[in-house]
């Protein structure tokens, strides 16, 4: 006998007035699907839990409204960019501000963490995509080809590429440590708003403005499918966790798609409106919107929802047999090689990009870092999400699902969503005229009838910028380093401190003889000794001496410093 099904699908979560004015960005922790970032016209980030009202903690500092957001994977770092272009990483362990990341000249659009590697790329409306080193506060590299605003970054699983999508209508791809173009993907007629890889295999999801969603493979470098049906534009998309569908987010639905063949397994109403984000937590999916100062979340039940041609478990009869889910092609494209952990980070050291590209921190950024505050609102729902007790992973603990609301309804009707009767509107931002820094020859294009090799565009240099592969990869574990004994471990740092010893000793002989000379003759020969001896840090520990003293300055010291300045900006010293 057949058994009515009456719980919910799709129901609104709760409602908040974000921001005390107009919200311009919100996004969703990824690891716990639990964790929600805000941020607004009145400069600041807000951090909250999707099911509590209140806000847990707000960060300030940017002086302009806030346009993009990211949470890195375990949850501990927030990035956010503003509309001057200046970006600010956030330790929201330690509730501070990390890194000052300014070199943008126009609004941060786009933001994205590595999956692994302490890494952060940004797009903007310069055109131009940056990649960040968090731990040595430096753009390691420009990847330059796009022609308007970059919309939405996206790495790939294994942290060696990473997609980029923009107004221009194109999807890019970039291959990280070799900084080249690998691929430009064309096909859209209309603004990409959002790419996303697939969790597995070798697949390109993007979605645009031209009410498209394109699906693309990565080693043919070709359009898979297309879904073409739909009446507003796409605004977030996101793979199932084990890549058997992909979700998509509309104006006032949910679609749940199939790309091999290309079909739509469910549409589910979802009057989210202007719907920013999409994460999956407990067989939940969690969407949040957001309209002038509120912002909404929303649950859909996908325990409900069909990921493929078969029945999804909720809506099976008695009668009814089983059917097998239908092969999302997974057996048809590479893999990704995986990391062996979402905690492993890659220990080689990342060289700074070219002169040109090179960002030295000036007491300016130092002064925005300590203008930058974190202020803890609500002290014990941040104690329990981000200082958990007796916590072996800083990732909150996942709780059970959100219940749906007690008011029961029949189960929404398996049919097209109708278009919605107030148009999707596209705010367009004026175009920046920014020289073309690269002339980029022709690139074959993903709709060309034959494959071939695609042609290369340089990025901001002709070589590559000395990064390794293993910078984007995870570190091999070898299972005899892992079980050192203490002797063994003693033994290695010592080595360290042997090697340290040496240079502070040479170090120190060093400032001995400037120091003599400072003794016995004036400060200009004492300078020309530093810059004899060839050690900048000996040249650094003297400046810092005059800089004490401003009488002493000269300007035939100038005519020695400059020089010595110039080659300290080009080499690994941070201050």
């Amino acid at each position: 006998m057949a058994v009515a099904v009456t719980t919910k699908t799709a129901w609104k979560l709760q409602e908040i007035v974000a921001h005390s004015s107009n919200v311009s960005s919100v996004v969703l922790g990824k690891g716990s699907g639990r964790m929600l970032a805000t941020g607004g016209d009145d400069c600041r980030v807000n951090i909250w839990s999707v099911s509590k009202p209140n806000c847990i903690m707000s960060l300030t500092g940017h002086t302009t409204p806030i346009e993009s957001l990211q949470v890195n994977p375990n949850e501990k770092l927030i990035v956010a960019g503003s509309r001057s272009g200046s970006i600010r990483v956030w330790d929201l362990e330690a509730a501070k501000v990390l890194r000052t990341l300014p070199g943008h000249k126009a609004n941060i659009c786009s933001l994205h963490f590595h999956p692994f590697g302490s890494f952060v790329a940004s797009g903007s409306l310069d055109t131009n995509i940056k990649l960040w080193d968090v731990r040595r506060k430096g753009c390691i590299f420009t990847f330059k080809g796009h022609t308007e605003a970059v919309r939405c970054l996206r790495f790939s699983p294994d942290g060696k590429w990473v997609a980029s999508a923009a107004d221009d209508h194109t999807v890019k791809l970039w291959d990280l440590t070799a900084g080249k173009l690998m691929f430009e993907f064309t096909g859209h007629t209309g603004p990409v708003n959002v790419v996303e890889f697939h969790p597995n295999e070798y697949l390109l999801a993007s979605g645009s403005s031209d009410r498209t969603v394109r699906f693309w493979d990565l080693e043919k470098f070709q359009v898979v499918s297309c879904i073409e049906e739909e009446a507003t534009p796409v605004r977030c998309v996101l793979f199932n966790p084990d890549g058997c569908c992909l979700y998509s987010g509309f104006q006032d639905s949910l679609r749940v798609y199939g790309w091999e063949p290309e079909r739509c397994f469910d549409v589910v109403l979802v009057n989210w409106g202007k719907v920013a984000d999409l994460s999956i937590s407990n067989n939940q999916l969690i969407g949040v919107s957001f309209a002038q100062s509120t912002v909404s979340s929303f649950v859909v039940d996908l325990s409900r929802v069909p990921k493929s041609d078969s029945v999804p478990h909720g809506l099976i009869r008695d009668d009814q047999p089983l059917v097998p889910p239908t092969p999302t092609g997974s057996s048809l494209r590479r893999i990704y090689d995986r990391p062996s952990t979402s905690c492993t980070k890659p220990q080689s050291r990342v060289k700074h990009n070219s002169e040109s590209e090179r960002h030295s921190p000036s007491s300016e950024d130092d002064r925005d870092e300590k203008e930058s505050k974190a202020e803890i609102k609500n002290q014990e729902d941040y104690k329990e999400i981000f200082q958990p007790k007796n916590a072996i992973c800083r990732t909150p603990p996942r709780n059970e699902p959100f219940p749906a609301p007690p008011e029961d309804e029949p189960v929404a009707a398996k049919e097209a969503a109708k278009p919605s009767q107030a148009a999707d509107v596209q705010t367009s931002l004026p175009k920046q005229e920014l020289p073309d820094p690269v002339q980029r020859p022709l690139i074959a294009s993903s709709t060309s009838s034959t494959r071939t090799e695609p042609s290369v565009i340089p990025a901001a240099r002709n070589e590559p910028i000395g990064l390794k592969a293993s910078d984007f990869l995870p570190a091999v574990k070898n299972q005899s380093q892992t079980e050192l004994v203490d002797e063994e471990a003693m033994s290695q740092i010592r080595k360290g401190h042997e090697t340290m010893c040496v240079v502070l000793t040479s170090r120190h002989k060093n400032l001995d003889t400037v120091r003599a000379v400072w003794s016995t003759s004036d400060i200009k020969n004492s300078l020309d000794s530093a810059v004899a001896i060839n050690d900048l840090s000996v040249v650094v520990d003297l400046l810092n001496i005059v800089n004490q003293k401003a009488s002493l300055w000269k300007l035939d010291l100038c005519t020695i410093v400059l020089p010595q300045i110039e080659k300290l900006l080009q080499s690994k010293y941070e201050r």
